[in-house]
């Protein structure tokens, strides 16, 4: 039986370049047999973390009325979690930072997922994503039994449309085909 698997796509902009590489490895996930589904947080309503503290005394339940709460279902069910970003000044979108931050009211069952990750910036060198991954690291090692099983690194990408036919093309496809 194939895995759940669940994609994030921050992207602002649908088509983008980090985008484009989710329904590659959204098309690989399809063709290997998983269950596979994509979120594009820019159609949801996700507030920022008011700190407010209501989850860390205990309430697993975020008091914002807003679509975080259905991602965060989505999360706890997934096997497999594609979490994507574009590259902006060396950092991951808005977007993502805030769903992460979010996650705080049940972050711990957010356990034992596979993680992949997608990255797609203008500079050309992989090197210049580091900071980024760094920052979906810290996410994961914040989760009981996560697992980093890839990392897609789509580099040069400037215009819309500049991924197509680059090897992160490829490896997208094939990380989703091989869950």
């Amino acid at each position: 039986m194939g895995k759940k698997v669940l994609i994030l796509s921050s992207s602002p902009r649908r088509g983008g370049n980090s985008d484009i590489l989710c329904d590659t490895f959204l098309a690989g996930a399809l063709e290997g047999g998983h269950a596979a589904e994509k979120v594009f947080l820019k159609d949801k309503h996700i507030g920022y973390c008011t700190g407010c503290g209501a989850c860390a005394k205990g309430a697993k339940k975020c008091p914002q009325k807003d679509d975080m709460a259905k991602v965060l279902d989505q999360m706890v069910q997934a096997d497999v979690i594609v979490m994507a970003t574009p590259v902006y000044f060396y950092a991951m979108a808005a977007q993502m930072k805030t769903l992460i931050d979010r996650t705080c009211a049940r972050y711990q069952e957010v356990a034992h997922k596979e993680f992949y990750f997608i990255l797609a910036a203008a500079d050309g060198h992989k090197k210049a994503l580091h900071r980024t991954l760094e920052g979906f690291r810290g996410f994961t090692s914040c989760l009981d039994g996560a697992q980093e099983k890839g990392v897609v690194y789509g580099t040069g990408a400037w215009e819309v449309g500049d991924i197509k036919g680059s090897s992160a093309m490829k490896e997208a496809y094939q990380m989703g085909l091989s869950l």
